[in-house]
């Protein structure tokens, strides 16, 4: 095994914060120590999540709507 670093334990305790990547995704999941999970998309707003601990770990994340409105959308004409 040359070449590959020993394996280390993980940190654990009531204020250890973790941040994973989901793969195939730009999306970001934290994971607070109190155990609350939300995916972020912004850094910025996945850090204030989770220093802001336990404000909003307790709430499902907003949801986003993917309704556009009727005059957003466009039709197919044919010109004669």
């Amino acid at each position: 095994m040359s070449g590959v670093p020993a394996r280390r334990s993980m940190l654990s305790g009531d204020r250890v914060n973790r941040i994973h990547w989901i793969p195939g995704t730009d999306q970001l999941r934290a994971v607070c120590h109190c155990s609350a999970e939300r995916d972020f998309e912004d850094p910025v707003q996945l850090w204030e999540w989770l220093l802001s601990h336990p404000d909003g770990h307790d709430t499902p994340p907003p949801t986003v709507r993917d309704v556009a409105p009727s005059s957003d959308r466009r039709q197919e004409v044919t010109i004669p």
